[in-house]
């Protein structure tokens, strides 16, 4: 799944779904309409397997070692690369580490 794609679902998941089905419920109420329990209990089910399906996604996508230690920031200032470290964590906690994982992050 690439990130356009992911963003998007996660969008769905965590924000669109939840809004649609709080409004019909509260419309339902209010007008009458009708199976709000239904339409409701049917949102909620798509956003709970989307939600499995985008945590698996990001399980695959960080791989065996969740540990991730912070980000080395590749940024190019003019025809130089400047190479920088962001920890997650307190730099001495790095010596008790037998291994550690970094993400690369370009800049421009």
């Amino acid at each position: 799944m690439n990130n356009s794609l992911y963003d998007k679902l996660k969008f769905v998941a965590q924000i669109l779904l939840p809004i649609v089905g709080t409004l019909y419920f509260a419309l339902a109420e209010i007008w009458d309409l009708p199976s709000a329990e239904e339409v409701v209990g049917t949102i909620v089910a798509v956003d709970a397997l989307l939600g499995g399906l985008l945590y698996i996604s990001t399980a695959r996508y960080q791989g065996p070692t969740s540990d991730i230690g912070g980000d080395i920031i590749i940024k190019e200032v003019g025809d130089k690369k400047i190479f920088s470290l962001e920890l997650n964590d307190d730099p001495e906690l790095l010596e008790k580490k037998d291994e550690i994982t970094f993400r690369i992050k370009r800049s421009s």
